[in-house]
């Protein structure tokens, strides 16, 4: 699957487009400012972009009013559908955000309901109660989702609205030619619904990939030859940052461990999960730590660890974030242009190194020194076996530990690494030593 050798690259378009925060109903060419981006892409490293939501919506894009129209706020179809030519030819593949659990008040076969009624052909779609009403005095009541009615619950298990939900996405695949879906809420979905989806989806385009968004519990239950391909990671997204805000790596290692350690017990060895430090809805990364100097470190960890790396827009040079009093609007912003710095630079850097490393790609997981400040893991496959070494202290450090080895390369720096007498590990520093 290709999704699994990738770096993965997020954008929330309606904010990134810098598109007014509700749909004003006034189409406007805005979603080209992607294609503009696909060389500073490019030279990041970037495979594939996941885009939020960019079908016509209320407001926030996960309040869809059609899954066949490009938001008017964004552009057209066909406004789209160049961005997504352009992309690929920087090879660059396309996931979308098939949000497919609600949709919005404004959804055609919703609002024919509140029309209509009984007599509404579409009243089977969602799950109402014509014996109730709803905060809006709709005459019914109906389920949304967690408690928010502005977002109005599909009935997956109707076999007119999955065949709905198909259709579009053969419609993405013959108009846009995408090349996998971010399931929205997957944890929401019904299991059957998700079956079903990964056949269709299976015979649609050969390596069609297909992520859930996923927080916790037992990741297996969706990622499955039956249902998704990969989950995102939340289980170490919070150990990530956490570690190094409390100086503790023994948390961000043991989660691991646990995840894709060599012990029998393991949850999801040789599973590829969705790996991240922030996304559209959490603060991002740069905000989020209380010591700057550990960016370069958390990115380092990022791409040495088990998983598919995913950067979330802007954070690539340290953008910084909020979420705020339930807002996320600061995490959506609109930039003029991509920036690059020194982190932009290591982030390059990583992504090329972690792309060259079948260990780092798909090895297994085990750690070989740990302390609170430090931590060596080791990732091994088909032969290759890096170090991934990391000193989240402001001194250096001398680590004493069994290389089983007596020289190494650095896949970042390219420099020649002997492990005679021990190693140095230089302050708020990540190396990657392929062991020869």
């Amino acid at each position: 699957m290709w999704a699994y050798n990738s770096v993965f690259y997020q954008i929330y378009p309606i904010g990134f487009c810098g598109a007014p925060r509700e749909n004003d109903g006034v189409t406007v060419n805005r979603i080209s400012k992607l294609g503009d981006w696909a060389e500073h892409l490019e030279k990041l490293g970037v495979d594939a972009i996941y885009l939020s939501p960019i079908f016509e919506s209320d407001r926030h894009g996960y309040d869809t009013r059609d899954y066949r129209k490009v938001d008017c706020r964004l552009g057209t179809n066909e406004d789209f559908a160049a961005v997504c030519k352009t992309l690929h030819e920087h090879g660059i593949r396309i996931v979308l955000d098939g949000v497919f659990n609600h949709v919005g008040r404004g959804f055609w076969a919703f609002r024919d309901v509140q029309e209509k009624k009984w007599d509404s052909p579409y009243k089977d779609w969602f799950h109402i109660n014509f014996d109730g009403n709803s905060g809006y005095n709709d005459g019914f009541w109906y389920d949304g989702w967690e408690g928010h009615y502005e977002l109005v619950k599909l009935n997956l298990r109707n076999p007119a609205v999955a065949q709905h939900i198909f259709d579009c996405i053969r419609g993405w695949v013959d108009e846009f030619d995408i090349d996998g879906l971010r399931l929205d809420v997957a944890y929401c979905l019904d299991h059957g619904f998700l079956y079903n989806l990964r056949k269709f989806c299976d015979g649609l385009k050969p390596e069609f990939f297909l992520i859930g968004e996923l927080l916790h519990g037992d990741y297996n239950q969706f990622v499955n030859p039956d249902k998704l391909h990969s989950c995102t990671n939340y289980e170490c997204y919070k150990g990530l940052y956490s570690s190094l805000n409390s100086m503790n790596l023994f948390e961000i290692t043991h989660s691991l461990m646990r995840q894709f350690g060599p012990e029998q017990w393991t949850l999801y060895k040789g599973k590829h999960l969705l790996s991240f430090v922030d996304n559209h809805d959490v603060t991002r990364a740069a905000s989020i730590l209380t010591n700057r100097a550990h960016l370069p470190v958390l990115y380092g960890m990022l791409f040495g660890m088990p998983g598919i790396p995913c950067v979330y827009y802007g954070s690539e040079w340290g953008a910084e974030g909020r979420k705020e009093n339930g807002s996320d609007d600061s995490l959506r912003p609109s930039f003029d242009a991509p920036q690059w710095n020194e982190l932009t630079d290591w982030i390059a850097a990583l992504a090329k190194a972690h792309k060259s490393s079948k260990a780092l790609l798909n090895g297994s997981f085990r750690h070989v020194l740990l302390t609170n400040h430090q931590a060596i893991w080791e990732r091994e496959s088909e032969g290759e076996r890096v170090l991934v070494a990391i000193n989240a202290s402001g001194d250096t450090f001398h680590a004493h530990f069994n290389a089983n080895a007596g020289c190494a390369t650095d896949l970042i720096t390219g420099k020649y690494h002997d492990f005679g007498g021990g190693s140095e590990l230089p302050p708020y520093s990540v190396a990657y030593w392929r062991v020869q």
